[in-house]
């Protein structure tokens, strides 16, 4: 079993942006983080809890963005999200790996990805943890199970996961159970099935495949102004009909390899970048600590994780 913590450790390294939040948004729906400068949007699904108490409301804006991301670990609901969508706002300065771009099913696009895996999955034992609305136009073409937290007509509690993971061929896994915590138990569950980590709020990272997961089904964000105002009016489903558009990435080796290597590769830029910036900072006479001495070693460590991931993706080639 892989440590439940990894993840989130991996979460944190991804996030070394030395930016600000621009705007952060808790919408009905979707929670977002915007960053100006890097000219990015990440996203992460709402918590659907209905709170008055935000003791940080109106504070968060102007935040570094390593510093909500570090709420990746906290278990209140919003600072979690906050966290996610955080993270994806950094993740999303970078170039996607190499992915498939999915045409948008025309009546539902938020099932374009069970669309897409449609030929493989018929016939099949499938459970979807997450109801996504219009789900139950499957019900014929598979054994189909939807687990929910809170359960609609037709779905079964997260509770069911226990039994109903293990035997199942497919698992289509909301990137939601990242920040509700719930993901390390259900990604262990689904060890033996074909497992999809999907939706808005999954975060493009190589190294989920050390924890079974063989493709992530994210979006690519195509209007940040339209996504915005979407998000900020309440709009579930409607994101996606102008500000984000699903991709998929396959993690196999190879692809997982060529993605971390380019990674790789631009952390040991960074890493090189921060140490000449550093060698001229004491060069110069200063005495103070190097002010960016925390990112230096964030990148260190970042780049060690790095290299383990691709050590472990080396040995388990053909």
């Amino acid at each position: 079993m892989t440590n439940p913590n990894h993840l989130y450790e991996l979460l944190l390294d991804s996030c070394s942006s030395q930016t600000q939040a621009d705007r952060i948004l808790i919408g009905l729906v979707w929670t977002l983080c915007q960053d100006d400068q890097q000219g990015t949007t990440g996203l992460a699904m709402s918590p659907a809890i209905a709170t008055r108490t935000l003791p940080w409301s109106g504070t968060l804006t102007g935040k570094p963005i390593t510093d909500l991301a570090a709420w990746i670990v906290d278990w209140e609901p919003y600072k979690s999200t906050v966290a996610m969508a955080a993270i994806n706002c950094c993740l999303n300065a970078r170039a996607l790996p190499e992915s498939v771009l999915l045409p948008s099913h025309s009546e539902h696009p938020n099932l374009t990805v069970f669309e897409h895996f449609l030929p493989q999955i018929q016939g099949k034992n499938v459970v979807v943890v997450g109801h996504y609305p219009g789900i139950e136009r499957y019900q014929k073409q598979m054994q189909l199970t939807v687990l929910e937290r809170q359960p609609q007509p037709g779905d079964l509690p997260d509770a069911a996961a226990e039994f109903l993971l293990p035997k199942a061929d497919w698992v289509f896994l909301t990137a939601s159970s990242i920040p509700n915590k719930t993901f390390p138990r259900l990604a262990e569950l689904a060890s033996n099935a074909k497992t999809v980590l999907m939706g808005p709020t999954v975060p493009w990272l190589p190294q989920l495949h050390e924890f079974g997961i063989d493709y992530l089904a994210g979006v690519e964000v195509v209007d940040a102004h339209a996504l915005y105002h979407t998000a900020a009016q309440g709009g579930g489903v409607r994101i996606f009909a102008d500000g984000v558009r699903y991709r998929v990435a396959e993690l196999t080796p190879t692809h997982s390899m060529a993605w971390l290597k380019q990674q790789i590769a631009d952390c040991a830029a960074d890493k090189q970048r921060l140490t000449a910036e550093m060698e001229t900072w004491y060069g110069a006479g200063n005495s103070r600590r190097f002010p960016s001495y925390r990112l230096l070693e964030e990148c260190n460590t970042r780049l060690s994780r790095l290299d383990s991931s691709y050590k472990l993706l080396w040995d388990q080639r053909d």
